[in-house]
C-alpha cells in the first residue's frame, strides 16, 4: 500500500479475533466465513454468484498480483461480502490488466481486511467448521461487534438464489440452432453458459422462480438446472419446479445447487457440510469410468450418502476422494444427472468439460 494502512478487526461466531488491516472500501460486513485454496482466478471467484452471502478467506499468500479484467468474470458484480487475505496486492504486474484489485473492490464496496495469517484461520476453521463472522474498518469495539455478530443469520434454512437470479428471461446463442436448452438461472456462472452455446446451443436463461409451465413454453429440447447460494432445502419453490420438469423426460443437467435440487426432488436429503469444499484441486473419483479428474469446488452443502442409498431410482456416479462424499448422481428411469462440483472450470483444470458433451450427446439421442 502507498498509503498508511487502516486497521481492522475480524471476529468469528467462537470468539477467535483477528486484527490485521483494511483494504478495499471502508466499512463493516458479515456473513458465513468459508476458504478457497486456489492461487489463480481470485476474480472468477469473486464474481460467482455461489459465494452470496459468505466472507471469503483466500488461503493463498498473495492475492491481486495480476490485477484484475473485464472479461474474468463469472456475473455482473462482486458476489462475496467481504475478503480476508495475508496479502492483498495493491500493485500488479500483467499489461493486459485493467486495474488493481483494491480499485476493484473500492468499486464494488467490498470490506476486506489483511495481514491475516490466513493458513492459521483456515486450519482453525477445518477443525471447528463453518460459522459466521464480521469484518470492520470503521468499528473498533470488539464488544459491538459481537452484538451485531449475533444478528446474523444461519446459513442453514437460508434461502438466497432468488437474491442472485436473473430478473428477466434473456437468450444466448445461436436462435436458430436446433438445439433449445431452458436454463434455470439459481445463480448461474457465465462460462456455463459459454460451454453450452460453444456447443452449438441456444440457450434461454430464467428467473429463479419461473413457473414450470412458462419454462415449457420454450420448447426446450434440456433443461439446465444451474449452480447457486443458500440452503437447498429451503428452495420449495425449485424443488417444485425440478419435479414438473422431470416430468417431461427430456435431458436434465444439474450443477452444485442443481444437484442438490435433482436430488432432493427424487426424495433424497441434502446436509450442511462441516467446512465446505472450495478450490480448484479437489479430486474426485467417476465410478462409470474409473477415472479420476481433477475439480473446481465451491459448496457448502451436499447429497447424504446415506438417504441416497435409500432411493432406489438413483445412482452414484461420481465421489470425492478426500472425503468420499457424493459428487454426481443420475435417474435410472429418466435421462436427468448431476453433479456437485463445476465442470466449467472457470477457474480451474478442464479435466470435466466432457460432461457437456454428456449432455449433449444425451439430447441429440433423445
Amino acid at each position: 500500500m502507498t498509503e498508511k494502512k487502516l486497521p481492522a478487526i475480524l471476529l468469528l461466531e467462537d470468539g477467535t479475533l483477528c486484527r490485521g488491516f483494511a483494504f478495499g472500501a471502508n466499512g463493516t460486513a458479515t456473513g458465513e466465513i468459508c476458504f478457497n485454496t486456489g492461487m489463480t482466478g481470485y476474480q472468477e471467484v469473486f464474481t460467482d454468484p455461489s459465494y452470496y452471502g459468505q466472507i471469503l478467506i483466500m488461503n493463498a499468500v498473495h492475492i491481486g498480483n495480476y490485477g484484475v479484467k473485464d472479461d474474468e468474470v463469472e456475473s455482473d458484480s462482486v458476489k462475496i461480502r467481504g475478503l480476508i487475505g495475508r496479502n492483498l496486492e495493491e500493485t500488479y504486474s500483467r499489461k493486459l490488466a485493467r486495474g488493481s484489485l483494491d480499485e476493484y473492490l473500492k468499486k464494488n464496496k467490498i470490506v476486506c481486511i489483511e495481514g491475516v495469517d490466513t493458513r492459521s484461520l483456515v486450519t482453525h476453521i477445518r477443525r471447528q467448521g463453518a460459522m459466521n463472522c464480521i469484518i470492520s474498518s470503521e468499528i473498533a469495539d470488539v464488544e459491538e461487534l459481537k452484538k451485531m455478530l449475533a444478528k446474523v443469520p444461519s446459513m442453514n434454512g437460508l434461502e438466497l438464489a432468488s437474491f442472485v437470479s436473473t430478473e428477466k428471461e434473456y437468450e444466448s446463442g445461436d436462435a436458430s440452432s436446433p438445439i433449445k436448452i431452458a436454463v434455470m438461472d439459481f445463480g448461474c456462472k457465465q462460462h456455463i453458459l459459454q460451454c453450452m452455446t460453444d456447443r452449438g446451443a441456444h440457450v434461454k436463461v430464467f428467473p429463479a422462480k419461473t413457473p414450470a409451465a412458462r419454462v415449457k413454453e420454450f420448447k426446450p429440447n434440456g433443461y439446465f438446472i444451474s449452480n447457486g447460494p443458500g440452503d437447498p432445502a429451503a428452495m420449495d419453490y425449485a424443488i417444485e419446479t425440478m419435479k414438473e420438469i422431470l416430468k417431461e423426460n427430456k435431458p436434465t443437467f444439474g450443477i452444485c445447487l442443481g444437484h442438490q435440487l435433482l436430488a432432493l426432488a427424487n426424495g433424497v436429503d441434502t446436509y450442511k457440510l462441516h467446512h465446505g469444499h472450495r478450490g480448484l484441486n479437489h479430486p474426485v473419483k467417476n465410478l462409470l469410468t474409473g477415472k479420476c479428474e481433477i475439480t473446481t469446488q465451491n459448496h457448502g452443502f451436499g447429497v447424504d450418502p446415506e438417504s441416497v442409498k435409500k432411493a432406489k431410482n438413483i445412482e452414484v456416479t461420481h465421489v470425492n476422494l478426500n472425503d468420499h462424499s457424493v459428487e454426481g448422481i443420475r435417474l435410472k428411469d429418466k435421462p436427468a444427472f448431476s453433479v456437485q462440483y463445476h465442470p466449467e472450470s472457470t477457474p480451474g483444470p478442464h479435466d470435466s468439460r466432457y460432461l457437456f458433451d454428456e449432455f449433449f450427446k444425451m439430447i441429440a439421442s433423445n
